[in-house]
């Protein structure tokens, strides 16, 4: 089997978005995909929120970190083959120059670190980006990445930003 596509997801905290996405990627992608997350302005904690959700999928919490996107352009980081930005602010941010021109694409999410309210409200908030997410990443893991050339695989999760909750759930 060939090895995993490397896939980044970024966002400016990286303590909820970005840390939902790598865990959905990692378990409804297992074998195919190996996720990462970063921040631009990392936050320095996971948002206990987004713990309860990765615990749900069967994750440790000590597998997640909030860390600079820095990272994973420094030499002896993995490949990238995708780099998603999920929030809006990082989407306009300078990004670090990555090795190999991976494949860039903005899927934008609000930020359920921002919901207020009760503890019940913000679960809310944090499930349904959650559900977002999967949405996005079930559409990119239907693709078929090794049939399609560079730019027919960019425009496709290009795309799958903007229309992915216009599709049925």
């Amino acid at each position: 089997m060939a090895e995993p596509l490397n896939i980044l997801f970024l966002c400016t905290g990286n303590s909820a978005r970005s840390i939902l996405a790598e865990a959905l990627m990692n378990r409804l992608g297992e074998g195919r995909f190996r996720a990462f997350s970063g921040g631009s302005i990392p936050k320095g904690e996971v948002n206990p929120h987004a713990f309860q959700l990765t615990r749900a999928l069967g994750f440790e919490d000590s597998e997640f970190r909030s860390k600079p996107w820095e990272e994973f352009a420094e030499p002896g980081a993995p490949r990238l083959d995708f780099v998603i930005t999920v929030c809006d602010d990082a989407a306009g941010e300078v990004c670090p120059i990555w090795p190999g021109q991976p494949i860039t694409a903005h899927w934008g999410i609000p930020d359920p670190a921002a919901a207020t309210g009760t503890e019940a409200e913000i679960a809310v908030a944090f499930r349904e980006a959650a559900r977002l997410l999967r949405n996005r990443i079930e559409l990119l893991l239907a693709l078929p990445v090794a049939k399609l050339d560079h730019l027919s695989l960019q425009a496709e999760v290009r795309e799958i930003g903007r229309n992915a909750d216009s599709q049925p759930a």
